[in-house]
């Protein structure tokens, strides 16, 4: 596919009521990780621009909310199928703004889409009740119904899941949207709201903002008494200053906050399925994910063999621009995150621990970083407390399950879990005694449209996706009338 040809399809413009339109602050260009080269250059929202996408989805609220929920539902039907159609162009476009591998780009095609295709069908399922009080004077009529104008803030790294996980549930509910995409990967979602307009959708449900400045263009929108919903996926420390702003007129908010996953690695393991569970809940999406297994907990008994296997399928992993056959690592989003995996490694070695392979920055063009093991990190590594964000698997050794399970829950997130035992009443127990939101039994990866996606402690509020996704956009109003009987 022609990548000149793509970029020119791309909308450059602000999407609000149904039109693109300039952005007030001029424009700001989109890079590609894997050159430096930029690709694109797009307009630059005000904060008055995004008052004026508030303005539109307000201005829409209520004709979405009464649009039958047969048609909403329809509709993302399409957009579903519109996406299968043009999933090559969605994969390619998200490997040259964000880096990632094209064919890990074409996962996510699929994941993101499924969100649209579930939520497609959960739009005729909102339901509610009916029935007598037990005092027997009247009769209860519980509702569901649409929380009203949503905002939404969404990250870099899944460019496209990041926003159908957030929009699907929330045109389904009858909710109207405005998305402020990430600085450095906004091309993806201004394709959405392209195909998301072929598909059907009404001017003004879903409105689109990028900038180069997210605090003064979000803390209007937010402080808008007409805003009814805040949803954001980052990092806990913006996480709470948003959840501050949001207290203000206690809006309803959805958190996915940032995570330090757990990696445990009983004695009684299959290595075979630990080695490539491994390889998947670390090195998927280049160690960019708040699902990445962030500190594997290996028994000391099997630690070193674990190790020899994982540094031998991490050394023959292939470095390189997304675009090129057979890369499965492509650069780091910027140098930035380069220098923060340097880092956290260059501390844990200093402590005292031990490079397998790889470890460093690679020099030339873009910002890739080495895939990495290493081993032996001691307590108190910042490796340890840190959600990495990058391709290095670090390796701590436990003796006993209660080891395990402290050295697991040692941390103030609380996101998702790997655990690796052929024990099942172990398994269970660690379902119990891990603080977790999720949790992989013997498998590498958790996330699926059909479950509910989210975490406890500081990882965050709310579920996205399965059947308690799209509860996180209704409003329930319970009404009591006579008993009709009259009794």
């Amino acid at each position: 596919m022609d990548e000149k040809a793509l970029l020119e399809r791309v909308p450059d413009r602000l999407y609000i009521g149904g039109e693109w339109t300039t952005g007030s602050a001029g424009t700001f260009p989109v890079f590609d990780p894997a050159t430096g080269n930029r690709i694109k250059e797009i307009a630059d929202a005000s904060p008055e621009d995004g008052i004026r996408a508030l303005d539109a989805a307000v201005a829409a609220a209520d004709a979405w909310a009464a649009t039958p929920a047969r048609t909403r539902g329809e509709i993302m039907r399409r957009a579903f199928d519109l996406l299968q159609e043009r999933r090559d162009e969605f994969a390619l476009l998200m490997t040259l703004e964000m880096g990632k591998p094209l064919a890990e780009a074409n996962g996510e095609v699929t994941y993101g889409g499924e969100f649209l295709r579930w939520f497609s069908e959960e739009a005729v399922r909102i339901t509610g009740r009916y029935g007598e009080n037990p005092e027997g004077t009247g009769r209860m009529i519980v509702s569901q119904h649409p929380v009203g104008p949503c905002f939404f803030i969404t990250p870099w790294n899944f460019p496209l899941a990041m926003a159908t996980r957030k929009i699907a549930p929330a045109l389904a509910a009858g909710c109207t949207v405005v998305i402020k995409p990430a600085e450095l990967t906004p091309l993806t979602t201004l394709y959405f709201a392209q195909l998301l307009t072929d598909a059907g959708l009404p001017a003004g449900v879903l409105n689109v903002v990028t900038t180069t400045s997210s605090g003064t263009v979000s803390a209007p929108i937010i402080a808008d008494s007409r805003l009814r919903k805040l949803s954001f996926t980052g990092s806990t420390a913006v996480g709470k200053k948003l959840l501050q702003q949001a207290s203000e007129n206690v809006l309803r908010t959805s958190m996915e906050l940032g995570g330090n996953a757990p990696f445990v690695v009983f004695d009684d393991a299959d290595l075979d399925k630990a080695v490539e569970g491994a390889m998947l809940a670390k090195f998927r999406n280049i160690g960019e994910a708040c699902t990445a297994a962030n500190r594997f907990i290996v028994h000391e008994d099997v630690a070193d063999e674990f190790a020899r296997r994982v540094t031998e399928r991490v050394g023959g992993l292939k470095i390189g621009r997304g675009t090129e056959d057979g890369v499965t690592i492509g650069p780091l989003i910027n140098e930035g995150a380069v220098d923060k995996a340097a880092s956290l490694l260059q501390d844990a070695v200093t402590r005292g621990a031990s490079v397998l392979t790889g470890g460093s920055r690679l020099e030339g063009s873009g910002t890739f970083f080495e895939p990495t093991v290493v081993t032996d990190v001691r307590p108190g590594s910042e490796i340890l407390r840190e959600e990495i964000f990058g391709p290095v698997l670090s390796i701590i050794r436990f003796s006993d399950e209660d080891e395990a399970v402290r050295l697991a829950n040692d941390t103030e997130y609380g996101l998702v879990s790997y655990v690796f035992t052929k024990d099942l009443a172990r398994g269970q127990r660690m379902i119990e005694r891990l603080e977790t939101g999720m949790m992989g039994l013997n498998v590498g990866v958790v996330s699926n449209a059909a479950a509910p996606f989210g975490g406890v402690k500081q990882s965050g509020l709310g579920r996205e996706g399965g059947f308690e996704g799209i509860h996180e956009y209704l409003n329930t109003k319970y009404t009591l009338t006579p008993n009709p009987f009259g009794v």
